[in-house]
């Protein structure tokens, strides 16, 4: 099989990380965390020569979600989330659109649960839940390629901010220790925000999972 590439646009308020991975060579991809603007993120990767196929959620907050309606309406894929994240998907007081003034809600097409493997456009992901962000937060493991796309789960040498509703510090610093750690150390870690990173520095140097 071809080599799983991944590429990243940051976009919207929080500079959030929007994922696209597609095999080499071919020209379907899958989209997560379309963070905003979802037609001109589509049209960005069909001037590339992509067709989005499906798009994953790793959590329900606005800056996340806020370009799904539009990528949605641009290329009809399916939209994935954790089944434990649809109350934070449909609320929103719950993802914080409503506090930033601009309201948005959504159902994805297929709830996943916790271990779940899917495959699209060739490329089979694991949905791997880790509350504590989110209750429904989660990540995706592409086993394949040694890839994780953590979302605001696990960041470089930090995690993700708890203080919102449905947030654990103590649930997610578990999530991280009994769901990632147990990764192979050399898996690069995709977030959220900011660069990438992998399991191994995290283990050796990240102060919220001492």
């Amino acid at each position: 099989m071809s080599e799983i590439k991944i590429g990243r646009m940051v976009l919207g308020v929080c500079g959030t990380n929007t994922y696209f991975l597609y095999r080499e060579g071919c020209s379907d991809a899958v989209v997560i965390d379309p963070a905003d603007k979802g037609d001109k993120i589509n049209a960005s990767l069909e001037q590339n020569g992509f067709t989005v196929k499906a798009i994953l959620l790793t959590h329900g907050h606005f800056d996340h979600i806020w370009g799904v309606e539009g990528m949605k309406a641009a290329t009809g894929a399916l939209v994935y989330a954790n089944e434990a994240e649809a109350e934070v998907l449909s609320d929103a007081n719950k993802n914080v659109s409503a506090q930033v003034h601009r309201p948005c809600t959504l159902e994805a097409d297929e709830y996943l649960k916790d271990g779940q493997e899917i495959t699209l456009a060739g490329i089979t992901f694991r949905m791997i839940a880790t509350p504590g962000h989110t209750a429904g937060g989660c990540c995706y493991y592409v086993e394949e390629a040694g890839f994780l796309i953590s979302g605001d789960t696990l960041f470089q040498e930090s995690v993700g901010r708890t203080d919102f509703p449905t947030g654990s510090m103590g649930t997610l610093v578990r999530s991280i220790k009994d769901k990632l750690f147990v990764l192979p150390g050399d898996t690069k870690v995709y977030p959220g925000h900011g660069d990438s990173t992998t399991i191994e520095h995290e283990q050796k140097y990240n102060p919220f999972c001492g």
